[in-house]
């Protein structure tokens, strides 16, 4: 008599020869991870229980096998908020093991490594995330303030403490910088180019409508998914529930994108304008950039503090050097740039200037091979959710 786990390996083999195209990236064996994802949603499939949890269990219910693009599709649909772990009557200690928030966790993981560009990064950065966050950033400080000696020599005594450009010139700014975004926009393009493309396969072919976007960037922004299955949030290990990881992650966000938009501001007064910083306290830039700079920081601590308190049941533990890495960079990038905007006339500045310089550099050079991945993974994943619900199922089952 055949093994459940036997089933599901024939059962994934075939969804995967069903579709030439629904294979893993780069013609890769099954893991273990994506087998162990289709083994727990049959048996989701079969009672149906957390159904209207998520955009997880609809999806779930329009297909019958699942082969690799479907898991890596229904894996970046997941929030990990916990809530079928502590509605399900198969979880451990079940002989089943029903876990889908640590199963899709371990797939997610795989995908950022599978979608990478180049994909030896990926790997390297999914096993020593946090020491290589910090590595990049003490490396490229150093780098910074050397080339600041270099630059300024002998007048180092005579430096404008007020201005950056006195000790690092815009063009030499432009030229360390100008190249790493374009690698980083470069690198986050093919790897959800790649993904996509995988995904697509197992949802459908059809092109997203401006319904499918627009509702698919309002599930993303508003962090729809992450309210639970019942909308008062992720669950704890007690059971209990709390809208603390919402609120954090909205912070963080946020925080980032209100400190690139003081940047991509002040790029703008630069080039169009020819108003060159410093800024006023009253500009815009700046007021972008400390408003950003506070929420960033408060949204990295609470996350570091619910990463480091959450069960071991609720996500991959072995995950957590990666997801540390990346708050690290996100905290330290806030920190020094908020202690830089209050540096002004300090004989500070010029190492706090290099620090922060080193900091962001190191955060955007990683940004295509963890967590921030996984955001437009996701995005990618709720478009083609929009899209599939809207049509037909090819299973017998109405759209939703």
């Amino acid at each position: 008599m055949q093994t459940l786990d036997q089933l599901t390996r024939e059962a994934v083999a075939l969804a995967n020869a069903e579709n030439k195209h629904n294979i893993p990236p780069q013609d890769a064996p099954l893991s273990d991870s994506v087998l162990e994802v289709s083994r727990q949603m049959m048996i989701c499939n079969s009672c149906r229980y957390c159904e209207g949890f998520c955009a997880v269990f609809p999806a779930m219910t329009r297909r019958l096998e699942f082969g690799s693009s479907d898991v890596h599709y229904l894996a970046n649909l997941c929030h990990n908020c916990g809530a079928c772990l502590h509605a399900c009557q198969y979880a451990p200690p079940h002989e089943f093991k029903i876990n889908v928030p640590k199963a899709m966790a371990q797939v997610r993981i795989d995908t950022y490594t599978a979608y990478a560009w180049p994909a030896r990064f990926g790997v390297l950065y999914k096993n020593n995330g946090l020491w290589i966050a910090m590595a990049l950033a003490i490396g490229l400080t150093l780098f910074l303030q050397m080339t600041a000696n270099f630059l300024n020599g002998a007048n180092a005594l005579s430096l404008d403490l007020s201005n950056f450009y006195s000790i690092y010139p815009h063009n030499t700014l432009v030229s360390l910088f100008l190249p790493i975004f374009a690698f980083v926009t470069f690198s986050l393009f093919m790897g959800v180019r790649h993904f996509l493309g995988d995904i697509k396969q197992a949802t459908s072919k059809e092109s997203a409508t401006g319904v499918a976007l627009t509702e698919a960037a309002e599930n993303a922004l508003t962090l729809k998914y992450l309210d639970g299955g019942h909308g008062d949030g992720c669950n704890n290990e007690d059971d209990g529930f709390t809208k603390f990881r919402k609120y954090f992650h909205h912070l963080t966000f946020y925080g980032f994108m209100l400190c690139f938009s003081a940047t991509s501001v002040a790029t703008i007064y630069h080039y169009l304008f020819g108003w060159e910083a410093p800024y006023a306290w009253n500009s815009l830039p700046k007021a972008l950039g400390i408003s950003g700079g506070i929420s960033l920081a408060l949204g990295c601590i609470g996350l570091l503090y619910l990463n480091l308190k959450r069960h071991p049941l609720h996500g991959d533990p072995s995950q957590k050097p990666m997801d540390i890495g990346f708050i690290f960079l996100l905290f330290m990038t806030s920190t020094t740039g908020l202690l830089l905007a209050f540096s002004h006339q300090s004989t500070s500045m010029p190492l706090l200037l290099s620090l922060h310089l080193g900091v962001v550099m190191a955060l955007f050079i990683t940004l295509p091979y963890g967590k921030f991945a996984h955001a437009a993974f996701r995005l990618a994943a709720l478009i083609r959710f929009q899209t599939e619900r809207r049509l037909p199922s090819n299973i017998g089952l109405s759209a939703e």
